[in-house]
């Protein structure tokens, strides 16, 4: 009989999460803290106040190892804590995939997100989640999650193509064309001024 602790990635398995917090037993949290972000905010002075209040995890994510195989699918937790850096909401580095073509589910479980999505031809899109929704990135589109709330975690788990592999540079070179900024309460999308096209 199979046991929940056994991760068979080959003969399959199940995986006990905690459905509110993103953690599971015998696999660890990857943290990004706020130093990690360095360059990434629109508000650079904003950003270096901040980080000299403390140097908070803004976010974290499950390192699953799954076999980088064209037949296998990669799959974890994110959970995307409140905050801002002067008004822009806190956000994930965000990525192309390396082999471009190839898309990514995400289904929130709590919270409300934004997931901002670009491709290389300027094309751009905010889909809003709260609890219960499936958001679709479609193949050729660099992808970010944003938590829009200022009191609970975005918590989100996703499944990507395992071979897909992650290309964070380009976004951290470029930035992304937009951003999300609270203004009276409410996320508002503005350009970017460290954007490129």
């Amino acid at each position: 009989m199979e046991t929940r602790e056994k991760f068979d990635w080959e003969r399959g398995c199940v995986i006990p999460f905690d459905l509110f917090t993103g953690k599971a037993d015998g696999i660890p949290m990857i943290q990004r803290r706020l130093s990690d972000l360095a360059g990434m905010f629109s508000d650079e002075a904003a950003y270096e106040k901040a980080l000299e209040a403390g140097d908070p995890v803004v976010y974290e994510y499950h390192a699953i190892e799954i076999p980088p195989t064209d037949g296998d699918l990669s799959f974890g937790y994110s959970v995307l804590y409140p905050g801002k850096v002067g008004k822009e909401y806190w956000f994930t580095k965000g990525h192309y995939h390396e082999k471009l073509y190839t898309a990514e589910v995400y289904h929130c479980l709590k919270g409300h997100g934004m997931l901002l999505l670009e491709d290389r031809r300027g094309d751009w899109k905010t889909l809003e989640m709260k609890a219960g929704d499936i958001g679709y990135v479609p193949k050729g589109y660099a992808h970010r999650s944003v938590n829009i709330s200022d009191s609970e975690p975005f918590v989100t788990v996703f499944a990507y193509r395992a071979d897909a592999g992650h290309d964070y540079g380009t976004i951290k070179t470029k930035g992304f064309r937009k951003i999300l900024l609270e203004e009276s309460g409410q996320p508002m999308i503005a350009d970017n001024p460290k954007g490129m096209s």
